[in-house]
């Protein structure tokens, strides 16, 4: 069940007038796992980015499932892959080798089940495991947003802790309401664009010394500007 990468080529140039150098990079879709508990909001979570609907009747995912997501990054076609694993125990073997390879590592906990936050530990360790260390931007999530303020905040205070042991990024959302969905996939989207960039240009740079690290740096706090801009326009849209 694995999708072919589009491929796209960006054109950077750089250095003086006298010295232009162009760098030219092919892009690979990013890889997105979504892991957590059965009945978190993975799938609904997923559905609401991807199709912009949300079906409370929806059934539990049996292994694994994806989605592909197109965005458009400084006038580039960019992809992200989106894992939808199972969260029942007797899928795990099957969901686990589908971790492999991930870009982002997504792990969903239901802010009105604490215990589901619990979980989170393992489930990320499972997925850590298949790949490479510091290799996969790690994500913290809590579901459920629109239930009860008071439950979702003292949950959350557990929540900030576990993402800060973790060293992931925390956030909260609704499926159902789509607050913080659309958010939270740009920024998804625009760190994964920015680290296949950057490890683009490390390949690239020892075939091109005469760029310069200085060089190299400029470029990559250029990218990063980008990236900040466009994760606030898509997150607007």
């Amino acid at each position: 069940m694995q999708a072919e990468s589009p491929k796209a080529h960006l054109l950077y140039s750089v250095g003086g007038p006298r010295a232009k150098r162009i760098i030219c990079m092919k892009l690979k879709i990013s890889k997105v796992v979504v892991v957590g508990d059965l009945y978190v909001g993975k799938t609904s979570l997923i559905n609401r980015f991807c199709k912009d609907n949300f079906d409370r009747d929806y059934k539990a995912t049996i292994g694994v499932d994806f989605e592909i997501e197109r965005f458009e990054i400084i006038g580039i076609p960019y992809n992200l892959q989106i894992w939808d694993t199972a969260g029942q125990e007797k899928f795990k073997c099957i969901a686990s080798a589908y971790y492999r390879g991930a870009e982002v590592i997504i792990t969903v906990f239901d802010l009105a089940d604490i215990q589901t936050l619990d979980h989170t530990k393992q489930w990320l360790e499972d997925a850590l495991r298949e790949n490479e260390p510091d290799s996969s931007f790690i994500f913290l999530v809590g579901t459920k947003k629109d239930l009860s303020d008071a439950v979702c905040e003292r949950t959350e205070l557990d929540a900030i802790r576990f993402a800060n042991e973790m060293q992931a990024e925390y956030w909260s959302v609704s499926a159902k309401t789509g607050e913080n969905v659309k958010e939270f996939f740009s920024r998804v989207a625009a760190l994964a664009f920015e680290q296949s960039m950057i490890k683009e240009l490390e390949k690239t740079a020892g075939h091109m010394a005469q760029i310069g690290a200085g060089n190299l740096i400029s470029i990559q706090l250029g990218l990063l500007l980008t990236v900040n801009s466009f994760c606030k326009r898509h997150a607007s849209l």
